[in-house]
């Protein structure tokens, strides 16, 4: 009988050692290092002399694939996250800090749609899952509770119920007993994912795993987690705040750039149906360093607010301060603004926010942010009715970016009546589309007297 191999691995990282350490080398984590048994792999030869069955193959044509593929969640902004609705048999992850919304938001949906569920309980009592839906007003038919860790034990109550979606909150909490770790670590969490990926590719059962997260905000567990699942989703936003960013970062069965915007109220997560509004309302009037940027996530259009504070400097090295932006781009349009239109930035602390929580990451976002600084710098108030978006270029120049018409007509939604853009052949009716080229262009633009800055 082949000799069980003892390795030891990291519940961090999941890096493996011959023997045991104090610190793992591959996360520097202290006391993470556990035993682990591994079983002898099956050589081919030994697998075709063992009568194994070989696996189905089909021809790619031989496949049905209907239009009921898809099981609509009944929200339409989880819909357009996960590209149209849940695909049967996928696995989808959904991670987010603690207590921003995750099991409410799949507690909901249960609530919306007239499929039979499954929800399995490992972290809750089914005493306080009720307390939890009575709150929120759910009082769905179709919902089965099921609170258990042992995986085997849920594997047995989905085989037996048959429900059509199952919800596991969350997958840290399974264990299967056979296996000698603890629960949550990583010889647990890749195993039990692995085993519900299979039932959900052999009962064609869409399952949805709630997955935590660790200090430094990624999902706690081995990487190779986010391999295993089809879809992996991020629940964003501070605990603080109403508002709350649903992204997806992997999704084999539609876009990874589209999100969901939802709002925390007493009654649960509620839809944010123009998110624009949403991110503009409040925006003060006549105060210098705020400009208006139309960025793209997904397919859909978003008005910004992106504020600038520009002030006197007390230290020989001025501050450099991002939030929603990166660093190292705000560096690069504050070198180009200076050599290309001789502004000094070098004896101010420099500050930018993105309002409302987004993070403006493609480099349309640019020329907002610039016009910002340069208002902020100056002292001179943006336009209210002012949209700007287009990439920078070290030259000083205004490079073309995708979509202009989507993110035209968005501004056209929202009452704005000037946009400045990237040259283009794009033109609209109702607002005034000012095509620049350069940083002097635009400058200059502001300044016109048919676009002068609110006082």
């Amino acid at each position: 009988m082949p000799k069980i191999k003892t390795l030891y691995e990291c519940i961090e990282c999941g890096r493996e050692y011959p023997k045991w350490n104090g610190q793992c080398a591959g996360c520097g984590a202290w006391n993470t290092i556990e035993q682990i048994e591994q079983q002898p792999g099956v050589s081919l030869p030994s697998a075709v002399s063992a009568g194994y069955a070989p696996a189905a193959v089909r021809k790619l044509g031989d496949i049905d694939c209907d239009d009921d593929v898809r099981i609509d969640t009944g929200t339409r902004e989880l819909n357009r996250v996960l590209g149209g609705g849940l695909v049967k048999g996928s696995v989808v992850l959904l991670s987010g800090e603690p207590g921003i919304g995750k099991s409410t938001l799949l507690l909901q949906i249960c609530d919306n749609m007239a499929q039979k569920v499954l929800y399995i309980a490992g972290e809750e009592s089914q005493r306080q899952i009720k307390i939890r839906a009575e709150r929120l007003g759910i009082s769905a038919d179709n919902l089965l509770i099921a609170q258990s860790s042992d995986l085997c034990a849920i594997i047995a109550a989905i085989e037996r119920e048959l429900p059509e979606i199952v919800i596991v909150d969350s997958i840290q909490t399974m264990k299967i007993d056979s296996i000698n770790s603890a629960q949550g670590s990583v010889t647990q969490v890749r195993e039990c994912t692995n085993l519900l990926t299979a039932v959900a590719k052999n009962k064609e059962i869409p399952i949805l795993i709630i997955g935590h997260v660790n200090k430094d905000g990624g999902i706690a567990g081995p990487k190779v987690l986010e391999h295993i699942v089809d879809t992996v989703l991020y629940f964003e936003g501070d605990r603080r705040l109403s508002y709350r960013i649903l992204r997806a970062v992997k999704n084999r069965f539609g876009s990874t750039n589209e999100i969901g915007v939802f709002e925390m109220y007493e009654r649960g997560l509620r839809q944010v149906e123009n998110p624009s509004a949403m991110l503009l309302s409040g925006r003060p009037g006549g105060v210098s360093g705020i400009s208006v940027l139309c960025t793209m996530e997904g397919a859909r259009p978003i008005l910004a607010e992106v504020q600038a504070l520009v002030t006197k400097s007390g230290f020989a090295a001025p501050r450099r301060v991002a939030n929603g932006f990166d660093y190292n781009r705000l560096c690069l349009i504050l070198a180009v603004l200076e050599k290309r239109t001789g502004l000094f930035f070098g004896s101010c602390d420099v500050y930018i926010n993105i309002i409302g929580g987004i993070s403006a990451t493609e480099p349309a976002a640019d020329l907002s942010v610039a016009l910002a600084l340069y208002s902020g710098l100056c002292d001179e108030p943006v336009p209210e009715t002012l949209a700007v978006f287009g990439e920078l270029g070290l030259g000083g120049e205004i490079r073309a970016v995708n979509n202009t018409a989507e993110r035209v007509r968005e501004c056209l939604r929202m009452g704005f009546t000037h946009c400045i853009t990237p040259k283009s052949e794009f033109c609209a009716d109702g607002i005034k589309i000012i095509k620049a080229s350069s940083l002097e262009e635009m400058f200059k633009a502001v300044k016109e007297a048919s676009i002068k800055p609110v006082l």
